[in-house]
């Protein structure tokens, strides 16, 4: 096991990968920037290293900085969360080369599955059902690309093949459309990833996202941990998630599952990792994988007793997992909700210093927060500044403590969106279970109108 782990990350993630350090006995580095200097973690930190003024670019995306931050700390290996540098190749060789152990998949794994375009082909080849669409990336002829739409059928949508977040795609629902549509999304690709290729998908109407959470080690064993429900989404971002997915039979699960920890161990995968879905008329289609921890990793933790980070350090470490898959049981039921530093309806970013902050508690609950009272949450990053993740023996339980959960949690000197939190564990589609990834801005834009209206 390695002696020191240095944590290339910021907020709650970064917490949440120190306390798993300190369980493991492990020492643990906390690189910051200049705005974060006043973090919970920087102080429970065994050491803590400045790596740049506020912007990210200068700091949590400064590569050279960070290892000269784990050389001067004498850390043997970097665990770099979500976001960030989380799913750099680039970033994972230097510290590979540098002689540090990344935490996390290998350097050319993490350049496959960041293509979307060869992350479908291996998944093809591992029996892992895709999207219709375009074999690879399309090509210029446009004649060519034409008949490729014609025979996957319209509507289609067109996706670049090192995109992510929502960026760099364009829904197309006729003919007369699709070749500006092709250009403006490749003109996108090539200004926000640097690669100008593109592919083409059916686009499925009304489909539920779910993804399946899987750990390997570098023995070639690998597990799924079951399934998450990540369909109450705003434009391309997660609020809720909940583990498993409501109406889903186990059955169909086990095989989707099966099938992603097989993937796992033909592209030799290493550590923890999410294989994204779309799911529509009882049908899974492949989207991407994630070759990282996700936000949402509570809710699996929950429903198996499994620690996510903890394994993702021990396997790093070059431990074999510590389970296999029939040793697994999935129980109970949980949910998260995002906590974001915004306005709950406008979505405006709501920065500055925290006045009140009271999180709630009781049975079932557990909160992910950096924040406290007194805490400034800077402008410069993402707006989340906790989660609350419930858990209950049935799915109506879990939604009863949150509720409470939620009616409990107090936070006063910016705004939050914990209205629309407590709205939407009231509202009656989402307590039926199984709503697409459009219905949460489907109601927003009708709130909205009813607003114009009044």
């Amino acid at each position: 096991m390695f002696g020191k782990v240095l944590i290339a990350n910021r907020g709650e993630i970064a917490l949440r990968i120190q306390r798993a350090c300190r369980e493991l006995g492990i020492k643990n580095v906390v690189v910051h920037s200049e705005a974060d200097r006043d973090a919970k973690y920087v102080k429970l930190a065994d050491e803590s290293v400045c790596i740049g003024p506020a912007p990210s670019s200068q700091s949590y995306l400064n590569v050279p900085a960070i290892i000269s931050a784990a050389e001067v700390t004498d850390a043997e290996a970097i665990h770099p969360g979500y976001g960030f540098l989380s799913e750099n190749a680039d970033f994972a060789e230097r510290i590979e080369s540098s002689g540090f152990v990344f935490i996390g998949p290998r350097p050319e794994t993490i350049r496959l599955m960041g293509d979307k375009v060869s992350a479908k082909d291996a998944m093809k080849t591992a029996g892992v059902p895709c999207v219709p669409g375009s074999e690879g990336a399309l090509p210029e002829d446009p004649k060519e690309i034409l008949r490729t739409a014609k025979a996957v059928g319209y509507p289609v949508i067109i996706k670049a093949a090192g995109g992510g977040g929502g960026r760099g795609m364009r829904v197309v629902h006729t003919e007369a459309a699709l070749l500006n549509a092709v250009t403006m999304t490749r003109s996108e690709a090539q200004s926000f990833f640097g690669n100008p290729n593109v592919y083409m998908e059916k686009f499925l109407e009304n489909p539920r996202h779910v993804e399946i959470q899987v750990l390997a080690d570098s023995f070639r064993n690998a597990v799924y941990l079951g399934e998450r429900d990540c369909s109450m989404q705003r434009r391309h971002q997660k609020i809720i998630e909940e583990a498993p997915a409501p109406g889903i039979a186990p059955r169909h699960i086990a095989r989707i599952g099966e099938r992603c920890a097989e993937a796992c161990r033909r592209i030799n995968y290493r550590g923890a990792g999410t294989f994204e879905f779309l799911y529509e008329n009882g049908e899974f289609y492949f989207i991407e994988m994630n070759t990282r921890v996700q936000v949402e990793h509570p809710v699996t933790e929950m429903i198996t007793g499994v620690d996510i980070v903890q394994e993702q350090i021990r396997v790093a470490a070059g431990e074999k997992l510590r389970f296999k898959q029939r040793g697994l049981e999935f129980r109970g039921h949980s949910i998260e909700c995002r906590i974001n530093a915004e306005d709950p309806y406008t979505f405006v970013p709501s920065p500055g210093k925290i006045s009140l902050y009271h999180p709630p508690g009781g049975p079932g609950i557990r909160v992910d927060s950096h924040i406290y009272q007194g805490y400034t949450v800077p402008p410069h990053y993402d707006s989340m500044v906790a989660k609350v993740i419930a858990y209950g023996d049935t799915r109506d339980q879990a939604i009863r403590r949150m509720r409470i959960a939620l009616s409990e949690m107090s936070i006063e000197g910016i705004k939050t969106n914990i209205a629309l939190h407590q709205e939407l564990m009231l509202d009656a589609r989402f307590i039926e279970g199984g709503a697409s990834i459009h219905y949460l801005e489907q109601k927003l834009a009708a709130k909205g109108e009813l607003k114009t209206s009044g």
